[in-house]
Order: C-alpha cells, then structure tokens, then sequence
C-alpha cells in the first residue's frame, strides 16, 4: 500500500514507506536516508497510549515547544525564564516537562534539584517549584545528578509517554516542553503524541554566528514538515551587556546577518534578540529567577518583550 503523501518527509527516497508504517528504517528502500535511524526507533501506527495522552492534554490550554538546533545556545536557559514569566502571574499554571533525557537541566535551573517525583492513584506528581509551576524531568530519577543515562530510542520514547499520560499535571495553562538539541528521537516522538492534542507551535533559540545558524535551518525545516506551527525564532547571546556600565559588545559576530535576516529569508517569525548578561547564567546554576532578581538588565526588557509576543501568538491561535 502507498504510504500517505503527509507521512514521507521532503528528502526520503523513491518507494519510501511512510514514518508511521511498521517498515519505516527498515525497508530496502530506506537504505541510505537521512532519516532512517529515526524512522527505524520512532512509534509507529496507532498507538493506544494516544486517547490517553489525549485525554491529560485536554486539561492543557497551550503546548509549546522550544527547540535549538545546535546545543549550548541557551535553549534550557531560555525555557526556565520563559516558565518563570509566565508563572509571575499566580492565577496562570504552568508545567514544564523536560526531555533533554540524556542531559537534563530543569531540576538544577529551576532550583529543585534533589526532589523526586511522587506517585499516586492519579500519576506522577511534578516537582513544584512555586504553587503555579511544576517540573517533570527525568533528573528527578537519578540518584546523583552525574549519573549518565545511557538509553536508546525506544527507551527514550517510553519515557516521554510516560511524561504525557501518567503525569497529573491538572489543569494547566501552558505546558512547555525543553527538547534536546537537534532533531531526533526525542522530537519525533513528542511530535507524534501530542499530533492529535496539537501544539500551539515551536520556538526556535539560536545565537548570531552561522555555525548555529546552520542547524536551526534544519530545525525548521523540520517543524514545516512535520507541519509544527513556528512561533518564532530567538537570538540568544546577541551581544555581552556589562553589569557595571550596561555598554553592549558584540561576542558573536552575526558575519551571514544573525537570526533576524535568516528568519526573514526562511520566511518564519523573528521574535527578538536576547544579550549577554553573567547574572543570566548565575542565576541558572543557583536555580533563581532572572526575571525576578535583575529587572534593570537590559536582558529582562528582552526576555518580557519577547514572551509577549509568545502569549499574543498562542492567544491568537486560542481565538482562530
């Protein structure tokens, strides 16, 4: 049988069978794709987990993923704040599911690490950093936080299931997903379960130079074809702001025209560029709000003016 036209990605070779056939990454005709290994440990078919996921992400309001495709460009960082802003507001629940399985950062910049995760007739309980914001990570699982966890794709996936139909989130108001780089397992899956649910779009964390710039092209050719809205994209560490005299100084120099001229040529959102501040960093490592302890770093008034822009997106979205 031909496999549905939604189900073949734009660079898979002739005959392919499909992402969701029993025989994606294995049949002769995948020998040599790109996607082979990912097609091969992702679900596939009908999944009976789905009406489950289903039914926990119908007491979601809005799911969001951030994404990066090159790693250590600040997306963790950017997804803590992001959390954090949104839950300045106590009337606003907020859930964020970490599944940067083998390098989970959560616990540590959401100042929780240490805690485990409960059980109960209902699911796993979230860490709550604050009464409005709850944490799922699989660093809650580890014994030390040094330990590596050493899995393969179909592990991983069981996992991020897990996330999605056995945690008791409640009702929330945004559950933001912090994914590790690139574009693999990890992402397929949640893509995959939360298909049916839907997800009101990806953000997209780069910084200026073009070696990063490179791979969140690839990032976004993968949201398109999975057909994940694009919220937009955010140029991190934009430039060295010093505490002392707030002057700004170029770290990366944006030499193919940074993040704004690639979003404008890939026609996707540009949402804002975000500049180095040290505290940014120490306030991750201590587990504290940014926002909260430094309101007169010229980084704050980037990180609210573009967390705006994300909540005017997911409300436009509600509306249509």
């Amino acid at each position: 049988m031909a496999a549905n036209s939604e189900d073949v990605p734009n660079d898979a070779p002739e005959h392919c069978p499909g992402t969701e056939s029993d025989m994606a990454g294995k049949a002769a005709s995948c020998a040599g794709c790109p996607n082979q290994a990912a097609c091969a440990s992702a679900p596939k078919g009908p999944d009976p987990a789905i009406p489950l996921i289903n039914e926990k992400m119908a007491h979601v309001k809005h799911r969001i993923l951030v994404l990066s495709g090159k790693g250590g460009v600040g997306k963790s960082t950017f997804t803590t704040n992001l959390a954090f802003a949104l839950s300045l507001d106590e009337s606003i629940q907020v859930g964020v599911m970490d599944i940067d399985i083998t390098g989970p950062s959560m616990p540590k910049m959401t100042g929780v690490e240490g805690e485990t995760i409960h059980q109960s007739s209902s699911g796993w309980s979230p860490v709550y950093v604050a009464d409005n914001l709850g944490v799922m990570s699989v660093g809650f699982m580890l014994q030390n936080p040094d330990d590596a966890v050493i899995w393969r794709g179909p592990k991983k996936n069981g996992i991020i299931k897990q996330f999605l139909k056995d945690v008791d989130w409640g009702e929330l108001d945004y559950l933001v997903v912090d994914t590790p780089p690139g574009t693999s397992d990890e992402h397929l899956s949640a893509v995959q379960y939360l298909k049916e649910a839907g997800i009101d779009g990806a953000i997209l964390i780069t910084t200026p130079q073009e070696m990063s710039l490179q791979d969140v092209r690839k990032e976004i050719n993968f949201c398109k074809k999975t057909k994940v809205p694009i919220i937009g994209v955010v140029e991190n560490m934009s430039g060295f702001v010093c505490p002392k005299c707030k002057t700004e100084s170029a770290i990366f120099a944006p030499n193919t025209g940074g993040a704004k001229k690639m979003a404008e040529d890939m026609k996707v959102p540009f949402l804002g560029a975000i500049p180095l501040d040290p505290r940014i960093g120490k306030s991750c490592d201590l587990g504290e709000s940014f926002l909260d302890m430094y309101p007169d770093s010229p980084a704050y008034k980037a990180y609210m003016d573009i967390i705006s822009k994300i909540k005017q997106h997911v409300a436009a979205r509600s509306i249509n």
